[in-house]
């Protein structure tokens, strides 16, 4: 593999080309795997298809949160964060984290890269409304889809 490419590793990088998301999603269900999610409002209500299409996405997400391996953390306009989320990222483990760009994706295997997104990771994640409250956040914005049909 080269450097930077990320054929072999699964993620968000990999649905652009195939258009296979639902084959990419099976990973969430196998239990020996742990999954932690951190989205913000502006990035799970951004209307890239039509209202009744964003509330079905909507509730799948808060579906995911009864997956006994995977967190599902949703951050609120108007929450203080302790930094700006301008981009997407995600650690793999403590040996490598990307970041996807409009441009591309960036592979970090340095470990001073990964403890910085650790870091930021870790400031996100105490904002985060998980478990019910982020099922009750969920709902009222999957509702608000629904609302404008």
């Amino acid at each position: 593999m080269r450097p930077g490419q990320l054929d072999a590793f699964t993620g968000r990088h990999q649905q652009g080309r195939s258009g296979k998301t639902g084959a990419g999603q099976q990973v969430l269900y196998d239990t020996s795997k742990r999954f932690t999610f951190i989205l913000t409002e502006q990035a799970v209500r951004f209307p890239l298809v039509g209202p009744h299409a964003m509330a079905v996405q909507i509730d799948r997400l808060a579906s995911l949160t009864h997956l006994p391996n995977v967190r599902l953390g949703v951050i609120p306009v108007g929450t203080r964060t302790p930094g700006l989320p301008l981009n997407t990222f995600t650690i793999y483990d403590d040996r490598m984290a990307t970041a996807e760009l409009t441009t591309g994706s960036i592979v970090f295997r340095d470990a001073r890269d990964i403890r910085a997104y650790l870091d930021e990771f870790d400031g996100y994640e105490e904002q985060a409304l998980f478990d019910e409250a982020a099922r009750e956040k969920l709902r009222e914005w999957s509702s608000s889809c629904r609302d404008d049909l």
